[in-house]
């Protein structure tokens, strides 16, 4: 596959378990197609991944689907991932300050967000009632 700057690639996958290994190994081709290294494209699976299973778990989705959109720009790819769920239930930007039963460095779930965030370069949430879009953007290092 040759570099397409400004492509987009668009993929609907079931919400079941291990279609999450659809996007990540999508995110996986097209980021090296487009000449972003081992260590980023690690980083991108695994974000879709999570994305992808926080979706699957969380947006009681009436059509049970999650849409993605690889959008290939000259040195980053970003990743929208859509849900047509129940939004989320608190501002995700106060996710990892919620007071919760026992401390966060303690709880075994819950890091999804958290994850996402140290392996991407932005990570956006636009999300309401009827669907959640979460936006991720990676850069390709300058080496």
């Amino acid at each position: 596959m040759s570099k397409q700057t400004g492509s987009e690639v668009v993929l609907t996958i079931p919400m079941h378990p291990s279609m999450e290994l659809v996007a990540a190994q999508t995110g996986s081709l097209i980021a090296e197609a487009n000449g972003f290294d081992q260590k980023c494209i690690e980083e991108i699976q695994l974000a879709l991944i999570e994305t992808c299973i926080n979706a699957f778990e969380h947006s009681k989705s009436d059509d049970q689907r999650v849409h993605i959109t690889f959008i290939i720009k000259d040195n980053e790819l970003e990743f929208k991932i859509t849900d047509r769920g129940v939004g989320f239930q608190i501002d995700p930007d106060k996710l990892s300050t919620v007071d919760e039963p026992e401390p966060r460095e303690l709880r075994k779930r819950g890091w999804g967000l958290e994850l996402i965030k140290n392996m991407m370069d932005s990570l956006y949430v636009d999300s309401n009632e009827h669907e959640t879009t979460i936006t991720l953007v990676k850069k390709k290092p300058d080496y």
